[in-house]
């Protein structure tokens, strides 16, 4: 595939894209504890899943299992750097700010994008999680003509402005999907070109960092190399895989050339499952 920036965006929400997120599994050391956790941040049920447990979203799983005897993440090794839950609008972000506060959960960072606001936090063993809601894409900042991609900026964003635009609707977990994941890479170059083999393109480079998606979104996988060397050990706790569905026949057959067994591990050593749109 060359090494181009996307000729063309067409204007497809994240879960309709050719290829999406279909979910993130994590190993969990402590395995009721990170349930409960999900359970109370966003809502999520999780139900039994032979000897670990699934949250359904929209359209998209969360699998924990167990894993009592993983070796926590050190931080500097590829693996998750977070999973991004996407609300489905500005209100329902605040409506959830509103009720994190209230649960006493405390915020790693909140960011203005550009193309999204989001809020940044840690579950109770390490594993980074952004929930954010996107802004409409004909506000998205774009680099200059001819330039194609996203330019998207990391500034301040403003908390109680958002706090604002809350409704009092309450949480509708079902209304919430993975709309991206972030990995921290080894070997940047090589793990990007892995991404785009799969038939994702690059919609901006950032130094030491990669974001790419299909159908026009700003990223579905981000990819840094910001504190990250080497390639991901077995048995740590977090990562376990991230799992791309592909919704349409071609994108599945594209994808599955690649990893025609349906899983892969890519080069920086983060495993990777494909499941078709019915998967």
């Amino acid at each position: 595939m060359p090494d181009t920036l996307p000729s063309s965006t067409a204007d497809l929400p994240p879960e309709a894209a050719p290829l999406t997120i279909g979910g993130v599994t994590l190993a969990a050391r402590d395995l009721p504890r990170l349930a409960s956790f999900y359970a109370a941040l966003l809502g999520l049920e999780p139900v039994p899943e032979g000897a670990g447990l699934r949250c359904e979203l929209a359209g998209a799983t969360l699998r924990l299992l167990p894993a009592p005897d993983a070796r926590p993440e050190r931080g500097d090794e590829p693996g998750l750097f977070h999973t991004a839950f996407l609300m489905p609008d500005r209100a329902a972000l605040a409506g959830w700010l509103h009720h994190a506060l209230a649960l006493g959960v405390r915020l790693d960072g909140a960011s203005d994008h550009g193309v999204s606001e989001a809020l940044y936090l840690s579950d109770p063993e390490g594993n980074g999680i952004e929930v954010y809601a996107d802004r409409p894409r004909a506000l998205w900042p774009r680099p200059p003509a001819p330039a194609e991609g996203v330019a998207m900026v990391t500034h301040r964003l403003d908390l109680q402005d958002l706090l604002a635009a809350a409704t009092g609707a309450a949480m509708e977990p079902r209304a919430t999907r993975i709309g991206h994941v972030h990995l921290r890479a080894g070997d940047l170059a090589a793990t990007e070109a892995f991404y785009r083999d799969l038939g994702l393109e690059v919609m901006q480079r950032m130094p030491r960092a990669s974001f790419l998606a299909s159908g026009g979104y700003h990223h579905h996988v981000a990819v840094n190399s910001w504190g990250s060397r080497g390639i991901r050990p077995a048995g740590l706790s977090g990562l376990v895989a991230l799992t791309l569905r592909a919704t349409d026949e071609a994108a599945f057959r594209r994808a599955a050339a690649a990893m025609p067994e349906g899983k892969a591990v890519d080069p920086s050593g983060n495993t990777v499952l494909l499941i078709p749109s019915e998967g």
